[in-house]
């Protein structure tokens, strides 16, 4: 199953990207074993829009066009449930066990996500109450697919 994290606006040089690119990079090597192919990043870009409405409206429509088909589809949304690291990689494994072809991942921009993208959405899921940037969460979520893969696999990273 192909794994994707599909987030609006790019991560600029800096540490952000590079602890990101250290997540994607472990998780890609301890998916393979587990039939998990990514996790891939698609970068949409951020609206120029002047209403809040608008900018999530244009950056939905990026979002749903850039989503593989056919697939499964977790909006990472804090109106969401709290999931923990055991229930996600459950999660992951379960719809790979079922022969979904590809997960993917919804990080929306400082405006959060359109209705249609969080309508789109098979899960919806927070990482807390908290605010955070979209840029931290990009880095949270290749975090957790990062542990999934541990979880799964027994690796020790995971202390539960």
């Amino acid at each position: 199953m192909r794994l994707v994290i599909v987030a609006v606006g790019r991560l600029k040089a800096g540490p952000e990207r590079e602890l990101c690119a250290r997540y994607l990079d472990r998780a890609g090597k301890g998916g393979r074993v587990l039939g998990l192919s990514g996790p891939d990043v698609i970068e949409i870009a951020e609206s120029a829009a002047r209403r809040p409405e608008d900018r999530m409206a244009d950056e939905g429509s990026g979002i749903l066009g850039a989503l593989p088909d056919p697939g499964a589809v977790i909006a990472l949304d804090p109106r969401g449930r709290e999931t923990s690291s055991e229930e996600l990689a459950a999660d992951i494994a379960a719809l790979r066990d079922r022969g979904v072809r590809a997960l993917s991942f919804l990080i929306g921009g400082a405006d959060g996500l359109s209705e249609a993208a969080r309508g789109r959405a098979d899960r919806l899921v927070a990482f807390g109450r908290a605010t955070f940037p979209h840029q931290l969460v990009r880095v949270m979520m290749a975090e957790q697919i990062y542990r999934a893969t541990t979880i799964l696999s027994g690796h020790p990273y995971h202390k539960a």
